[in-house]
């Protein structure tokens, strides 16, 4: 009986196999890298250029040392893509799905490691809700890479042009913001209104969630069927659909208007566009500045209010279960609605008429919290070790926890310890720095069984 409790004690958590997973996957990436055939020019590329590619890929970011389209052979290139793709999905995901193919049963414990992994609550239908992730996250990247194929083809042929849309397309669902295109991302499409439509079209599809996508497709079959009106339709969406898009659709708004109003005569940005041009591209950094990674102008000749706003952005991120990273927005949205309803002298937090539960509450604050302590730190050991400037590694450094992929051509010109410290910063992003505080505490995660009697503290 001992030996059997002891076992279940030594097991490891979900808490501790998702950032495990990460880990692994990035060493094994790092060490495909490092494989001379992976480089253009046949030759063993050095260890923290693969670590930190390797790092950048799987944890979704974008953030570059080197330019993926020179220095990565077309085998480093694949490397690089397929660890877009299972950082976008998550390990555990990918895993899951390819048991199912050889039809392997779950155990409970890998039920529950599912269920951590797309932060859902509840495991009701969990294998199906993974099925659907995978089929809506293939035909979406399929359609995003048809689009893409419009203008790719006539510029670089069939065969490049093909794999040049493949590519970016599940980069930009998958949040990553890498590409194959050339040193100035998507600059030099900035007048293209298909490629910028559709990359937009990509990270928000990304960013929105599963979870969103999912009650959306069964609020627009129901329409069909029963015949409902678009407002009874999005009546009957979930509290958490609604509050997303109203979210999304505020912050992308928001934005766009403050952007194009500080960039409006900006020579370097989007100063010397025409009128649609600027509002195209204003909404673009918009969607781009909370998680994507994509550059229509040069990040660097921004102007300091527009940089901060990205700093702002990033560090929201996108929404609940999908591939985007940063705190998300939800999370931030309670956090802050918390302190209204504190204000206005109420007990309870309400949204659509529904209560939010005072655990979800305290997970916000926590994941808030613990997301910004991280952040300010790495950002004061990149001002340490490196001679730059408070907004460049204030870029970095959100744009790495936040998995953005954002720079202000920094990345490559710092030095080792910076970009350790980048790498570093990427993985907490990427698996959640509440995911981390819980790997080290997870014989402390039960709850408490004392109730000890009020102190009288004082705040404010």
């Amino acid at each position: 009986m001992e030996k059997e409790f002891s076992k279940k004690k030594s097991r490891l958590t979900s808490a501790q196999i998702i950032p495990l997973s990460f880990f692994g996957a990035i060493v094994i990436g790092t060490i495909l890298l490092l494989l001379p055939i992976s480089t253009a020019e046949g030759e063993s590329t050095g260890f923290l250029t693969a670590l930190f590619t390797s790092t950048t890929s799987l944890c979704v970011t974008g953030l570059v040392v080197v330019d993926t389209y020179l220095h990565w052979s077309l085998f480093g290139k694949i490397v690089i893509l397929i660890m877009i793709q299972l950082g976008g999905l998550g390990i555990i995901a990918v895993t899951s799905i390819l048991m199912l193919v050889i039809h392997k049963k779950f155990s409970l414990s890998q039920y529950v490691m599912i269920h951590d992994a797309f932060n859902l609550d509840s495991m009701e239908g969990l294998l199906s809700f993974l099925t659907r992730v995978f089929k809506g996250t293939f035909i979406v990247e399929g359609i995003g890479a048809l689009v893409y194929m419009i203008t790719f083809i006539p510029k670089y042929g069939v065969a490049n042009g093909i794999w040049y849309a493949v590519f970016t397309s599940i980069s930009a669902f998958c949040n990553a913001g890498i590409d194959i295109l050339g040193p100035d991302s998507l600059i030099s499409y900035n007048g293209n209104v298909l490629v910028l439509i559709n990359t937009m079209f990509l990270i928000v599809m990304g960013g929105l969630g599963y979870v969103v996508w999912f009650d959306i497709a069964r609020g627009a079959k129901s329409k069909v069927k029963n015949k409902y009106s678009f407002k009874l339709m999005i009546k009957r969406f979930s509290e958490h659909t609604k509050l997303v898009l109203s979210l999304t659709g505020v912050l992308i708004l928001s934005g766009a208007i403050i952007v194009f109003i500080m960039e409006y005569n900006n020579p370097d940005t989007i100063g010397n566009m025409s009128l649609g041009g600027k509002i195209l591209n204003s909404i673009f950094q918009s969607v781009t500045f909370r998680t994507a990674g994509f550059a229509a102008v040069p990040q660097q000749s921004l102007t300091d209010g527009t940089a901060t706003l990205g700093l702002l952005y990033m560090f929201i991120g996108g929404s609940p279960v999908g591939t985007a990273g940063g705190v998300k927005t939800v999370t931030l949205f309670f956090v802050i609605l918390n302190g209204v309803s504190f204000i206005r002298n109420r007990k309870e937090v309400v949204i659509f008429k529904r209560k939010v539960s005072n655990e979800m509450m305290q997970k916000a604050a926590a994941i808030v919290m613990v997301s910004f302590f991280i952040t300010f730190v790495f950002l004061l050991l990149l001002l340490l070790t490196n001679d730059v400037g408070v907004m460049d590694a204030s870029y970095e450094i959100f744009s790495a926890t936040a998995t953005v992929g954002l720079s202000r051509a920094l990345t490559p010109l710092l030095n080792p310890f910076g970009k350790i410290i980048i790498i570093i910063s990427m993985y907490l992003g990427r698996i959640g720095p509440i995911s981390m505080a819980l790997f080290f505490n997870y014989k402390g995660m039960e709850r408490n069984s004392i109730s000890y009697a009020e102190g009288r503290y004082f705040v404010g």
